[in-house]
């Protein structure tokens, strides 16, 4: 999926929220356990109540890794039946030597066919590039997280003097790597403080923006200060929508709070994206 056709189905749902797809099968409503794949059964129905409302969904891999061989058999079902126009995000923060990552790469990309990958950039260049030689296919970078723990070196402030964070100098390295229909970042909703700075420095890039709800970051926040002018945010939300509802009315819940987010999110994109 390239950029335009990212920003064509932001506009055409009035939405740029992402659902993220971390099903967990200790957290799985209790009458889908009798079926034959009660992981694939739960993302079905989520998939089939908020595919009109989201432009994207985001499996977090190690969910799926942690079940074994069935788990791979979840995620691919899962894939199938996610609708051809919504972006595919493989949540596995890969990141290793290059002939490693060219084996990560063609995982992802050719054999499960996902749009994009987040990738880890600590080991930097040769790392990340070999995500970036199939046309249409992304890498989300981790730039600044939403996790307490991104204070131990994302904000480390840099020994050259000049105030720069070393987050700062991940985006200005990385953003020469590839385009801003290649590459994105991820941008933790609880670092609002920082995103001024984020989009100084990349300007044009989409964000993948964690934290929204349960991690208590503010979608009015991070849309006013994040927007670009193709939108450039993808918002993610998981627990507040998969996990609204743990009886049989699971996906009923999970749509109304999927609703909510897209109808906030279209009156973001009316008041910050000006040609709207």
């Amino acid at each position: 999926m390239i950029r335009e056709q990212l920003f064509e189905q932001i506009l055409k749902k009035k939405s740029y929220l992402c659902v993220g797809l971390d099903t967990d099968p200790k957290k799985l409503p209790e009458h889908l356990l009798d079926n034959e794949d009660p992981v694939f059964e739960f993302n079905r129905q989520i998939i089939e109540a908020t595919a009109d409302l989201c432009v994207a969904y985001k499996p977090n891999i190690a969910f799926y890794e942690a079940q074994g061989p069935k788990g791979w058999v979840s995620l691919e079902k899962t894939l199938q039946v996610i609708p051809e126009e919504v972006f595919t995000i493989a949540d596995a923060k890969r990141g290793d030597i290059g002939n490693t990552s060219e084996l990560y790469a063609r995982a992802f990309f050719e054999t499960m066919n996902f749009d994009s990958i987040t990738v880890a950039p600590y080991m930097g260049a040769d790392s990340v590039k070999p995500f970036l030689v199939q046309d249409g296919k992304w890498v989300i970078l981790l730039a600044l997280t939403s996790n307490p723990g991104s204070q131990d070196f994302q904000v480390l402030t840099l020994a050259d003097g000049n105030e720069e964070y070393l987050f700062e100098q991940v985006l200005k390295t990385s953003s020469t790597w590839a385009t801003a229909g290649q590459m994105m970042y991820v941008v933790g909703a609880t670092q609002a403080d920082y995103v001024e700075r984020v989009r100084a420095l990349v300007p044009e890039h989409f964000l993948l923006v964690p934290g929204v709800g349960a991690q208590g970051g503010s979608l009015e926040e991070i849309s006013r200060l994040g927007m670009n002018q193709q939108c450039g945010l993808l918002v993610n939300s998981t627990r507040g929508i998969i996990y609204a509802s743990s009886g049989r009315d699971f996906a009923k819940k999970a749509r109304e709070e999927a609703l909510k987010l897209q109808q906030e999110m279209e009156k973001y994109l009316e008041q910050y994206v000006q040609h709207l």
